[in-house]
């Protein structure tokens, strides 16, 4: 399994390489020195802290169901589109979802902080989906079942200016 892993790091890190905006390029506002003292670090939500991030266990819009107690929501780091360690479970339990269920699809939607310009977090988010995508496809799940769209910084799901409100934006939902 930890194979399977590596490769998926090494793929998302490789797609990045694919897109026509550079992510290096677009400058991005750093506020997370205005939240000292609460238990955030520059580049995000520290392990003390990451708890108050929870995962969404239900599908809020009503746009179908999914696995069963089982979180739809995939977080990262900041300007990261990389697949956290803790993410696997959500990831291998949806693989297993849509393998067992080839009729369903699921829509992986892309989300950003509110910080960095429109053009940004629109590539951003939708490098995030796509590293999703590319994780369930490394798990057998047919690329003909996913489909990945970004949505940037314009569906927050947390509103404030804290870094656990930017945590809470920078996510990936998987819908049905």
């Amino acid at each position: 399994m930890k194979k399977i892993w590596a490769g998926l790091v090494l793929v998302a890190l490789l797609s990045g390489c694919a897109s026509g905006v550079k992510l290096d390029d677009v400058p991005v506002e750093d506020k997370s020195a205005s939240t000292s003292g609460s238990g955030v670090t520059a580049k995000g939500v520290d392990m003390a802290s990451q708890s108050g991030v929870s995962n969404v266990n239900a599908d809020k819009t009503g746009s179908g169901i999914g696995p069963a107690g089982v979180a739809h929501v995939v977080y990262f780091d900041y300007d990261s589109f990389v697949v956290r360690a803790e993410a696997r479970p959500v990831i291998e339990n949806h693989a297993r979802f849509l393998q067992a269920n080839k009729q369903r699809k699921a829509n992986l939607e892309g989300h950003t902080d509110e910080r960095g310009g429109r053009e940004y977090n629109l590539a951003l988010g939708q490098k995030r989906a796509e590293a999703v995508r590319q994780a369930l496809t490394l798990l057998g799940v047919p690329d003909s079942q996913l489909e990945a769209v970004s949505y940037g910084k314009e569906k927050p799901a947390a509103q404030g200016n804290t870094e656990l409100d930017f945590a809470k934006n920078r996510r990936v939902e998987i819908r049905y």
